[in-house]
């Protein structure tokens, strides 16, 4: 059966006029006339038996059918576009000691995951392997791959990290560190009491609700406002909340190395809390004998290594 599809042509010019709601800006933008334009929405509407603008004189608006089939077009359109530079890419890809190893990868991972850990390390994959596109989503919880044109995830998750319809192996562990600015030490100290940390303004991760419950729990304390203070999606967020000097955060060592390092942040206590988290390189089973995620999971089991259990 023939496919019910219409012209790229067609399409490519409705999402343009869509965007700028001018048949003359679109034209400009796809070096055009305007007629051009004008002729190519008509036809894509005589297909779709739907009218996608009103016309008056003040110009042009889309009507509601046109609102959303404009949005839904335009992501199409992206799609296409992303899939046929990755093709191109692919085919222009290096030759030498891993040029058999060359495609793109779409990797969803934790932003500040990525920022802190994964994109400070990145240089040594694309010396090994010159001919691998990465491509990033940032994502802070599970989802369905087969909703997504996601190939892989690092995420950090519960138990074994594996949810229905993926597999995958676990990276590293994570181990929470109360951090805070310098100025909450006082004078002469390296650390605070326990009980002089729970008197200061808590940063709640909004993705570890009880996490400093948990915390203060393995110190064999309790805290009755340790649910209570600023939530914040992101640990990035937390940690640029904590160097303001807008409280203490709880977050996986394995981020803040850079900030410490630095001095712009410090331990305001040694303790150390293992999570019920860790961090997990998960795919779908259909996945699992690609190349290029083969390539990037061996790598990263290399990288991770040396802090496995520690």
């Amino acid at each position: 059966m023939r496919r019910k599809i219409p012209s790229t042509a067609a399409l490519a010019a409705f999402e343009a006029a869509a965007r700028h709601l001018s048949f003359t800006r679109a034209a400009a933008e796809l070096s055009v006339t305007q007629s051009a334009i004008c002729r190519q929405v008509a036809t894509l509407e005589d297909f779709l038996g739907v009218k996608l603008f009103k016309r008056s004189q003040r110009g042009v608006s889309l009507t509601d059918a046109g609102q959303r089939y404009a949005r839904r077009v335009a992501a199409r359109l992206d799609e296409v576009e992303r899939d046929t530079l990755d093709l191109i890419t692919t085919a222009k890809a290096p030759s030498g000691h891993a040029a058999e190893v060359a495609g793109t990868l779409e990797l969803a991972v934790v932003p500040t995951f990525a920022t802190q850990w994964l994109l400070p390390r990145l240089p040594d994959f694309a010396a090994r392997y010159p001919g691998v596109v990465l491509h990033f989503t940032p994502r802070t919880r599970p989802f369905l791959f087969a909703d997504t044109v996601l190939d892989a995830a690092i995420l950090p998750l519960p138990g074994d990290g594996v949810w229905p319809g993926t597999e995958g192996q676990c990276l590293l562990d994570e181990v929470l560190i109360a951090v805070a600015a310098p100025r909450f030490l006082p004078p002469g100290r390296t650390q605070l009491t326990p009980q002089e940390l729970a008197a200061l303004p808590l940063l709640q991760a909004s993705t570890r609700p009880y996490a400093w419950r948990q915390w203060f729990a393995s110190l064999g304390l309790e805290v009755a406002h340790d649910m209570a203070g600023p939530r914040m999606e992101l640990f990035s967020m937390l940690m640029e909340a904590a160097a303001q000097g807008l409280g203490v955060a709880l977050v996986p060592s394995l981020l803040v190395e850079r900030e410490l390092a630095s001095g712009r942040l410090v331990r305001v206590l040694e303790h150390r809390f293992m999570s019920d988290r860790r961090y997990f390189l998960l795919y779908p089973p259909h996945k699992a004998e690609g190349a290029v995620l083969g390539a990037l999971a061996g790598w990263l089991v290399a990288q991770t290594a040396p802090t496995k259990g520690q």
